[in-house]
């Protein structure tokens, strides 16, 4: 468990507080318990182990890595340094000693993500940094140094590759891996979903303000760059409030499941949901001795 100590970063966007940095911090210590859970769980999946070594022996993330240096731009001290500087601060407040390579891609999608085992980097978008400010920015490359924090990285890349290596084994053991794979796609999407809760909680912890979180996720749903000026976070609140009001009924339930059980992320009002109720239930502020309201009053 680390301690947190006031720390000389002060927080992008405003020089009317400092960031804590948490020396010692480990993944353990802020890992949503789902997450520990689906862990666990799908190590006890039959032929999982199967894949991880395909992956290991193919070494899915040297191709990655060669396509996104082609293709993207290194986030660097003299390439886009503010960038830069928020990847330290992340690094420092989360304590990472080696920060990650760190990719800007052109893309019109909203999206970031880790890829690399052996050495991991970040790779952000183009869209989704033109729709932040600047602790919005800072929060996203958290979570993403969140994944690295908690060791996700491995899983990442075999859900990524799943279809590839189903494919793979089912030739090297006439079909059978295929049907490892049946038995293998689900256990993963739901480690996938909540392994990035556990991200979302690192993110909060280097942000250190709710709101924060609450303005990101609230982007991602439905953040047109030509209407930031017009999205009210209270009233994305109230519809959190209106989701979670919709399972009265066994029916309603399932339809849950439905739209979510072949998903990677959970939805982002179900992530904003999450992180409020590890502020509200005290874990936040047990572990980074910040007292902060939540997100939902």
């Amino acid at each position: 468990m680390s301690t947190p100590t006031s720390p000389p970063t002060s927080p992008p966007g405003s020089e009317r507080r400092n960031l804590k940095t948490f020396p010692g911090l480990q993944g353990n210590d802020f890992m949503h318990p789902w997450d520990i859970k689906a862990t666990a769980a799908l190590k006890n999946v039959p032929g999982f182990d199967k894949v991880i070594a395909k992956v290991m022996e193919y070494s899915f993330e040297r191709i990655y890595y060669l396509q996104n240096t082609a293709d993207n731009v290194q986030v660097t001290p003299k390439m886009f340094p503010k960038l830069h500087k928020y990847l330290k601060w992340g690094c420092k407040i989360l304590d990472i000693a080696e920060p990650p390579e760190f990719y800007v891609s052109l893309d019109p999608a909203y999206n970031a993500f880790t890829y690399g085992h052996t050495k991991p980097f970040i790779v952000i978008t183009s869209s989704l940094l033109d729709i932040l400010d600047e602790q919005e920015k800072l929060f996203v490359i958290a979570h993403e140094l969140g994944h690295i924090k908690c060791e996700h990285v491995l899983y990442t890349l075999v859900a990524e590759n799943l279809a590839v290596l189903i494919e793979m084994l089912g030739k090297v053991t006439l079909g059978v891996g295929s049907l490892l794979g049946a038995g293998l796609a689900l256990p993963l999407l739901d480690w996938y979903r909540k392994a990035e809760l556990s991200a979302d909680r690192a993110a909060l912890l280097a942000v250190q303000d709710p709101q924060v979180a609450l303005r990101v996720f609230m982007k991602l749903a439905g953040g047109a760059e030509s209407l930031l000026a017009d999205m009210d976070p209270a009233e994305f609140l109230r519809q959190i409030r209106t989701y979670e009001d919709r399972d009265v009924s066994n029916l309603d339930r399932a339809y849950k499941l439905l739209i979510t059980i072949f998903r990677t992320h959970p939805f982002p009002i179900m992530r904003a949901k999450h992180l409020d109720l590890w502020v509200a239930e005290g874990g936040f502020a047990k572990l980074s001795g910040i007292d902060t309201a939540p997100m939902r009053p």
